[in-house]
């Protein structure tokens, strides 16, 4: 059985443990449980989280984990001297290390992440490599590892991060039977963009968020403003003007948006070529779909595709 050290601290974001049951849930292949979780901080006994509830931990010692998940606060947090000098410790006495969210700015204090990729909650990115040049920020990502070294983005990205270090201790089929058991998707890849579309287009009315789900559904279709009317009971004109004031966005540019994120998934699961990615999601050739994504990344799609295989 791998020990599971998760280290909480004053005010730690109680939302970090919510990866605790995908450990719970996974077994090894004759059943029995594959992992035991312990709670541990600095003085030991209770810790109160950022949601005013309090959990019990053991103090930290010379324990060796198998895996060290360093939590993160909805707020940054100081550190301790005694903190910082474990996760130096921890970093050769355990397997791997990771970090929860803003948990990452503790290992890079540890210098545990200099020279190597990271992220964090999308809002502290920009904080973390001001505060810390030597780490690679991605801050776009939903996990990353870089060796033993593991981090996440916030909030409920800890589940993906444990389902991937649960896949890779006791392969895909066990971690799909937990996300199974959780009712969570199996799983998000780490390159996968932090932020979805159809949050960032935000429509306000129920006619607006129907066809853009109706887009979603049918990204391989030509998608006119015509058909995406008509779902919408609209006429062209209403709907392309209704569609501008509640997103910012023409139903064009809507619609690549949609594209490029579902793309993007599809090219970082490494099972398709270019070619047949801009099939799938409607982009028709591959050049078109380059377009798109330098306008929406910065980058071609085959960079993304290769940052991913890294992760």
């Amino acid at each position: 059985m791998k020990r599971v050290g998760v280290v909480v601290f004053p005010y730690f974001g109680l939302v970090d443990l919510a990866c605790l049951p995908a450990f719970e849930l996974a077994k090894t292949p004759d059943g029995k449980p594959a992992y035991s979780v312990e709670l541990v901080s600095e003085e030991g006994g209770l810790v109160m989280s950022s949601a005013g509830i309090k959990v019990q931990s053991q103090r930290l010692g010379d324990a060796a984990f198998d895996t060290l998940l360093m939590t993160g606060g909805i707020e940054l947090m100081p550190s301790t001297p005694g903190l910082i000098a474990f996760l130096q410790s921890a970093l050769f006495r355990s397997r791997r290390i990771a970090s929860i969210c803003t948990g990452a700015f503790f290992l890079a204090e540890a210098g545990i992440l200099d020279g190597r990729r990271a992220t964090t909650h999308w809002a502290f990115g920009i904080e973390l490599q001001r505060q810390y040049p030597k780490v690679r920020v991605d801050a776009d990502r939903i996990y990353t590892h870089d060796g033993s070294v593991w981090t996440s983005a916030g909030m409920m990205a800890c589940i993906d991060l444990a389902l991937a270090l649960i896949e890779e201790d006791l392969g895909s089929d066990v971690s799909r039977d937990v996300a199974r058991k959780l009712v969570v998707y199996h799983r998000r890849t780490g390159g996968q963009s932090q932020f979805s579309a159809l949050l960032d287009l935000a429509p306000k009315s129920d006619r607006i968020q129907d066809a853009l789900g109706y887009a979603k559904e049918h990204l391989k279709q030509p998608l006119s403003v015509g058909e995406l009317a008509g779902v919408a009971n609209l006429s062209p004109r209403q709907f392309s003007r209704a569609f501008r004031a509640e997103t910012g966005q023409s139903p064009a540019r809507g619609v690549e948006k949609l594209r490029v994120e579902a793309a993007r998934e599809l090219l970082e699961s490494g099972r398709h070529t270019v070619e047949v990615v801009a099939r799938e999601t409607g982009f028709t050739d591959p050049e078109r779909m380059r377009r798109a994504f330098l306008r929406a990344f910065g980058q071609p799609p085959q960079a993304i595709r290769r940052s991913a295989i890294r992760s």
